[in-house]
């Protein structure tokens, strides 16, 4: 990409990032053009779809979001490991109103521009799934595609203002459903 084309495309992305943080990722692509004061055109030859321009937004989030489930696989006990990864996910979910729904949808869409990232994120999920089934904490009657769907639905309904201020408590339910053994040791541990 020549220089030009790139201060272009990093101003477009920063333009975008800030507009989806003010209004979320029902925003317009002309929004979005306008805001960054250039042509849909413009817009259209950096990002053809919604699609792609979201796996430009989310990219270095799902990046840092897959390394920390490697950190916590290495470095915490199973249990502990899954319950740090649903509020790693809480906070990724809260940081792009909307995006969850983006990602379940292309979810099993392979044509989908966040195909790539939301696979990484459920091969994640899975593996600290496994982790923690293979150790006799988690539910053996549950798999990735059940852990995803539960996250997912976890990042929708933090999304909701009215449910945001008890994302972790809702975190934590999710948690003590997975692993039945901190079904009251986790809730003692919370205060609650």
């Amino acid at each position: 990409m020549r220089a030009d084309a790139r201060k272009n495309y990093d101003h477009v992305l920063a333009v975008a990032r800030e507009v989806v943080a003010e209004h979320g990722a029902d925003v317009s692509m002309r929004d979005i053009a306008r805001r960054a004061d250039v042509g849909s055109a413009t817009l259209l030859r950096h990002f053809p779809t919604r699609e792609a321009l979201f796996e430009a937004l989310l990219c270095t989030d799902l990046d840092a979001l897959t390394q920390k489930a490697d950190e916590l696989e290495k470095s915490q006990a199973p249990d502990e490991a899954l319950v740090a990864w649903l509020g790693a996910w809480v906070s990724f979910a809260q940081s792009y109103r909307g995006a969850v729904a983006l990602m379940a949808a292309a979810h099993s869409n392979p044509d989908s521009a966040l195909y790539a990232s939301c696979a990484a994120v459920h091969s994640a999920s899975a593996r600290i799934l496994v982790r923690a089934q293979a150790n006799g904490l988690a539910r053996a009657d549950m798999n990735g595609d059940d852990l995803f769907g539960l996250m997912s639905a976890l990042g929708w309904l933090v999304d909701l203002p009215s449910f945001a201020p008890r994302a972790d408590h809702l975190s934590h339910i999710i948690a003590s459903a997975i692993l039945p053994n901190r079904a009251n040791g986790g809730a003692e541990k919370q205060g609650r």
